[in-house]
């Protein structure tokens, strides 16, 4: 894994579109989404955005860090995104990063580790449970139909 550069934005941006419409088709980037999105996750010092590179290509991306628990004076961990392109997939890339990343997270003193994985997303919940994650709520969300 490689930080993502200042200088590679549109790389990113480019390939996260490309993930968050594999999990949402009706995926439409907001104009506050691409002037913010990147430019939020690299001021903040306790996000890392990783590329996951394969031979000399890369293969996606890792976002992961850490976040002020809601209620108590301790940080959780989090693992925000993993994608891997379709063409490297099925090669342990996903697994080999996100173990570089827990590991990475643990370093850093979190009370736990925490993720979501979008319903349906039968693949990637059983990497998840391969690496000691267990199912804990559901969460459900209420979109504001554009008010």
């Amino acid at each position: 894994m490689t930080p993502v550069m200042p200088s590679e934005r549109d790389e990113f941006l480019s390939m996260a579109v490309a993930h968050f419409s594999e999990l949402d088709p009706s995926f439409q980037p907001h104009d506050d989404w691409k002037k913010y999105y990147f430019e939020i996750i690299l001021a903040n010092p306790q996000y890392f955005l990783r590329w996951i590179v394969s031979g000399e290509q890369r293969a996606g991306f890792i976002l992961f860090g850490l976040e002020k628990h809601r209620f108590l004076p301790r940080k959780t961990g989090n693992i925000f995104e993993v994608y891997v392109h379709p063409t490297f997939r099925r090669r342990g890339l996903a697994k080999a990063c996100a173990l570089e990343a827990i590991r990475e997270l643990w370093r850093l003193g979190p009370s736990k580790i925490q993720l979501e994985v979008v319903e349906g997303r039968t693949a990637a919940a059983a990497l998840w449970q391969s690496l000691g994650f267990r199912k804990v709520t559901d969460r459900m969300v209420l979109d504001g139909g554009g008010r």
